[in-house]
Protein backbone atom coordinates (compact mmCIF):
# COMPACT_ATOMS: atom_id res chain seq x y z
CA UNK A 1 0.00 0.00 0.00
CA UNK A 2 1.45 3.36 -0.97
CA UNK A 3 0.19 6.64 0.42
CA UNK A 4 1.10 10.19 -0.47
CA UNK A 5 3.55 11.82 1.90
CA UNK A 6 2.02 14.17 4.46
CA UNK A 7 1.89 17.85 3.55
CA UNK A 8 4.31 19.97 5.56
CA UNK A 9 2.58 23.22 6.51
CA UNK A 10 5.37 24.61 8.68
CA UNK A 11 8.89 23.77 9.89
CA UNK A 12 10.33 25.48 12.95
CA UNK A 13 14.11 25.03 13.37
CA UNK A 14 15.85 24.89 16.73
CA UNK A 15 19.57 24.55 17.43
CA UNK A 16 20.55 21.32 19.23
CA UNK A 17 24.26 20.43 19.20
CA UNK A 18 25.40 18.28 16.28
CA UNK A 19 21.80 18.02 15.05
CA UNK A 20 19.21 20.56 14.08
CA UNK A 21 15.90 19.98 15.83
CA UNK A 22 12.83 20.61 13.70
CA UNK A 23 9.17 20.87 14.66
CA UNK A 24 6.93 19.92 11.73
CA UNK A 25 3.25 20.78 11.30
CA UNK A 26 1.99 17.90 9.12
CA UNK A 27 -1.30 17.09 7.42
CA UNK A 28 -1.92 13.46 6.43
CA UNK A 29 -3.97 12.32 3.43
CA UNK A 30 -6.96 11.56 5.69
CA UNK A 31 -7.02 15.20 6.88
CA UNK A 32 -5.46 14.55 10.31
CA UNK A 33 -2.94 17.18 11.43
CA UNK A 34 -0.13 16.47 13.83
CA UNK A 35 3.09 18.03 15.08
CA UNK A 36 6.20 15.87 14.74
CA UNK A 37 9.75 16.48 15.86
CA UNK A 38 12.86 15.29 14.08
CA UNK A 39 16.62 15.65 14.38
CA UNK A 40 18.36 16.58 11.13
CA UNK A 41 22.03 15.67 10.91
CA UNK A 42 24.36 18.60 10.25
CA UNK A 43 27.17 16.42 8.96
CA UNK A 44 27.80 14.25 5.94
CA UNK A 45 26.74 10.97 7.52
CA UNK A 46 28.88 8.22 8.96
CA UNK A 47 30.39 4.86 8.13
CA UNK A 48 30.19 1.50 9.86
CA UNK A 49 33.07 -0.70 8.70
CA UNK A 50 33.20 -4.51 8.71
CA UNK A 51 36.97 -5.13 8.45
CA UNK A 52 37.64 -8.72 7.38
CA UNK A 53 41.09 -9.89 8.48
CA UNK A 54 40.49 -13.06 6.45
CA UNK A 55 37.44 -14.82 5.00
CA UNK A 56 36.22 -15.92 8.46
CA UNK A 57 37.51 -13.22 10.85
CA UNK A 58 36.18 -9.71 11.45
CA UNK A 59 38.09 -7.13 13.47
CA UNK A 60 36.13 -5.50 16.29
CA UNK A 61 37.29 -2.61 18.46
CA UNK A 62 36.70 -2.00 22.15
CA UNK A 63 36.22 1.64 23.04
CA UNK A 64 34.72 3.78 25.77
CA UNK A 65 31.02 4.54 25.19
CA UNK A 66 30.02 7.66 27.15
CA UNK A 67 26.29 7.10 26.59
CA UNK A 68 26.33 3.94 28.70
CA UNK A 69 29.58 4.70 30.63
CA UNK A 70 31.37 1.46 29.86
CA UNK A 71 33.69 -0.10 27.30
CA UNK A 72 31.82 -1.52 24.31
CA UNK A 73 32.88 -3.97 21.66
CA UNK A 74 31.78 -2.95 18.17
CA UNK A 75 32.78 -2.22 14.62
CA UNK A 76 34.98 0.58 13.36
CA UNK A 77 32.78 3.61 12.76
CA UNK A 78 32.95 7.35 12.41
CA UNK A 79 31.83 10.49 10.64
CA UNK A 80 32.31 11.21 6.97
CA UNK A 81 34.33 14.41 6.69
CA UNK A 82 33.48 17.18 4.22
CA UNK A 83 34.66 16.19 0.75
CA UNK A 84 35.05 12.49 1.61
CA UNK A 85 33.18 9.61 0.04
CA UNK A 86 31.95 6.78 2.27
CA UNK A 87 34.81 4.62 0.94
CA UNK A 88 37.45 7.22 1.80
CA UNK A 89 35.95 7.75 5.26
CA UNK A 90 35.80 3.99 5.88
CA UNK A 91 39.47 3.52 4.99
CA UNK A 92 40.52 6.52 7.12
CA UNK A 93 38.48 5.36 10.15
CA UNK A 94 39.87 1.83 9.75
CA UNK A 95 43.43 3.20 9.87
CA UNK A 96 42.66 5.47 12.84
CA UNK A 97 40.76 2.95 14.97
CA UNK A 98 42.16 -0.48 14.06
CA UNK A 99 45.57 0.25 12.53
CA UNK A 100 44.73 -1.22 9.12
CA UNK A 101 43.97 0.04 5.64
CA UNK A 102 42.05 -1.91 3.00
CA UNK A 103 42.83 -2.57 -0.64
CA UNK A 104 39.22 -3.61 -1.24
CA UNK A 105 36.21 -1.67 0.04
CA UNK A 106 32.57 -2.30 -0.84
CA UNK A 107 29.64 -0.09 0.17
CA UNK A 108 26.70 -2.38 0.88
CA UNK A 109 23.96 0.06 1.89
CA UNK A 110 22.96 3.02 4.01
CA UNK A 111 21.49 2.29 7.46
CA UNK A 112 19.45 4.59 9.68
CA UNK A 113 19.39 4.76 13.46
CA UNK A 114 15.84 5.87 14.21
CA UNK A 115 14.20 6.98 10.96
CA UNK A 116 10.93 8.01 12.62
CA UNK A 117 12.65 11.02 14.19
CA UNK A 118 16.23 11.20 12.92
CA UNK A 119 17.74 11.84 9.45
CA UNK A 120 21.21 10.45 10.22
CA UNK A 121 22.56 7.72 7.90
CA UNK A 122 25.52 5.40 8.31
CA UNK A 123 27.00 3.68 5.26
CA UNK A 124 27.82 0.00 5.75
CA UNK A 125 31.22 -0.76 4.21
CA UNK A 126 32.98 -4.13 4.03
CA UNK A 127 36.78 -3.82 4.05
CA UNK A 128 38.95 -6.68 2.76
CA UNK A 129 42.55 -7.33 1.75
CA UNK A 130 43.80 -5.48 4.84
CA UNK A 131 47.33 -4.17 5.37
CA UNK A 132 48.86 -2.58 8.49
CA UNK A 133 48.73 1.22 8.53
CA UNK A 134 47.91 3.55 11.41
CA UNK A 135 46.73 7.15 11.26
CA UNK A 136 46.29 9.35 14.32
CA UNK A 137 42.63 9.54 15.27
CA UNK A 138 40.48 11.57 17.63
CA UNK A 139 40.09 8.84 20.27
CA UNK A 140 41.52 9.73 23.68
CA UNK A 141 43.21 6.31 23.97
CA UNK A 142 44.29 3.54 21.61
CA UNK A 143 41.46 1.12 20.91
CA UNK A 144 41.81 -2.60 21.59
CA UNK A 145 41.42 -4.61 18.37
CA UNK A 146 39.61 -7.93 18.89
CA UNK A 147 39.49 -10.56 16.11
CA UNK A 148 36.16 -12.43 16.05
CA UNK A 149 35.03 -15.36 13.91
CA UNK A 150 31.86 -14.64 11.92
CA UNK A 151 30.78 -18.22 12.63
CA UNK A 152 30.55 -17.20 16.31
CA UNK A 153 28.21 -14.25 15.72
CA UNK A 154 25.55 -15.96 17.85
CA UNK A 155 27.89 -15.77 20.89
CA UNK A 156 28.83 -12.16 20.16
CA UNK A 157 25.26 -10.89 19.93
CA UNK A 158 24.52 -12.13 23.48
CA UNK A 159 27.49 -10.42 25.14
CA UNK A 160 26.72 -7.59 27.56
CA UNK A 161 29.53 -5.47 26.10
CA UNK A 162 28.22 -5.73 22.52
CA UNK A 163 24.98 -3.76 22.40
CA UNK A 164 25.23 -1.24 19.57
CA UNK A 165 22.50 -1.93 17.03
CA UNK A 166 24.40 -0.69 13.96
CA UNK A 167 27.28 -3.07 14.64
CA UNK A 168 24.94 -6.02 15.15
CA UNK A 169 22.90 -5.31 12.02
CA UNK A 170 26.02 -4.63 9.96
CA UNK A 171 27.58 -7.97 10.91
CA UNK A 172 24.48 -9.93 9.96
CA UNK A 173 24.15 -8.09 6.64
CA UNK A 174 27.85 -8.48 5.84
CA UNK A 175 27.88 -12.16 6.77
CA UNK A 176 24.96 -12.81 4.41
CA UNK A 177 26.54 -10.75 1.61
CA UNK A 178 29.94 -12.43 2.01
CA UNK A 179 28.25 -15.85 2.10
CA UNK A 180 26.83 -15.20 -1.36
CA UNK A 181 30.35 -15.21 -2.76
CA UNK A 182 30.85 -11.45 -2.99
Amino acid sequence: MSRPLPTIHQIIDEESGPFQRQHLDLEFSNGERRRFERLVSRGHGAVVVVPMLDAETVLLVREYAAGVHRYELGLVKGRIDAGETPLQAANRELKEEAGYGAHRLDVLRPMTLAPTYMSHQSWLVVARDLYPERLPGDEPEELEVVPWKLAELDRLMLRDDFSEGRSLAALFIAREWLGQGA
